[in-house]
């Protein structure tokens, strides 16, 4: 039936109307509500991959949380180092007394896969007793606005890990302020 139309029944031999009307004989008619009932409309259809997009954006919000704060440029180079470990350690790992054992170059990687790119590295390195590494996570020139997508994760992600007792931005030598120089823990602790 079309909106605002009249329904007309299908043309019923003469027999099975009648047996339509005697069926019919004690309906009472609705009274009419006064609704304008609209067409359904044809949604355009929605790529899955949006949802999936979206549902990691939150799991990613909810669990791996990187205070904001955090992306307010001071002026001072990125440092970290674990409480109860001396801030002297934190200078001397910035004058490059520790010369880096293994590197990790996070370019071109998405945050996921650097994630998990990191997570390998720093097992790897426990496993081969390294205690100085170096992490390239890129000063974000070719990204969008150019800015470092992968600089503020890097940081949260090693302040994380039980095995990192403190990191510095790279002396310019070693990638300046597209780099890390982390310090680990010892094999024997």
């Amino acid at each position: 039936m079309k909106p605002g139309g009249t329904y007309h029944p299908p043309a019923l031999p003469h027999e099975e109307r009648e047996l339509f009307q005697a069926e019919l004989d004690n309906v009472v008619p609705l009274t009419p509500h006064g609704r304008v009932i609209p067409n359904p409309v044809d949604l355009p259809p929605v790529p899955r991959s949006l949802f999936r997009d979206e549902r990691e954006v939150i799991h990613e919000s909810l669990h791996d949380p990187i205070r904001w704060d955090m992306d307010a440029e001071t002026g001072e180079e990125a440092s970290y180092v674990r409480p109860g470990i001396s801030r002297q350690t934190l200078r001397r790992l910035r004058q490059g007394n520790w010369v880096a054992q293994a590197e990790l170059d996070l370019h071109g990687l998405t945050r996921v896969e650097a994630k998990r790119e990191l997570a390998d590295f720093l097992f790897e390195c426990k496993r081969r007793g390294a205690r100085c590494v170096r992490i390239i996570h890129g000063k974000g020139r070719g990204s969008i606005n150019r800015e470092p997508v992968l600089k503020l994760h890097v940081r949260h992600w090693l302040m994380l890990r039980d095995e990192v007792l403190a990191y510095v931005q790279a002396r310019p030598a070693d990638g300046g302020g597209g780099a890390m120089m982390v310090l680990l823990k010892s094999p024997n602790v």
